[in-house]
């Protein structure tokens, strides 16, 4: 709107066109602030909700609680366990029970000898 009222009343000069494109970007400039200001919050608040899950759950790994913290190669270190835990519950039969990072191998043989007792 603005630069369709004030093109022809400044007969669309090289300075009009120079403040309108600075006036632009300094506009963009700050919308994109605060998009980014507002999707830190959400973010944040997303890791606050499940850090929150991740502590009221009995048996939960307490190392998941900001993960975000961690480096690159802390990160692909849980990625591995993560694998290590997948791997162990395809061989299992039921496909909704879950482990911890820190008990899977034990919760893994534990129910394999708890179905094979029940099996005889």
């Amino acid at each position: 709107m603005i630069w369709a009222v004030t093109g022809p009343v400044f007969h669309y000069s090289e300075t009009w066109q120079l403040v309108i494109n600075t006036g632009t970007t300094i506009i963009t400039f700050l919308i994109v602030f605060l998009i980014q200001k507002a999707q830190n919050k959400d973010g944040k608040a997303i890791q606050l909700k499940l850090n929150e899950l991740i502590a009221a759950q009995q048996g939960a790994s307490n190392r998941m609680v900001d993960i975000e913290d961690l480096s690159e190669s802390e990160l692909d270190q849980l990625h591995k366990f993560y694998v290590t835990i997948a791997t162990l519950a395809k061989k299992e039969a039921d496909i909704h029970c879950s482990h911890s990072i820190d008990v899977a191998k034990e919760l893994n043989e534990s129910k394999l000898k708890t179905n094979k007792h029940f099996k005889k």
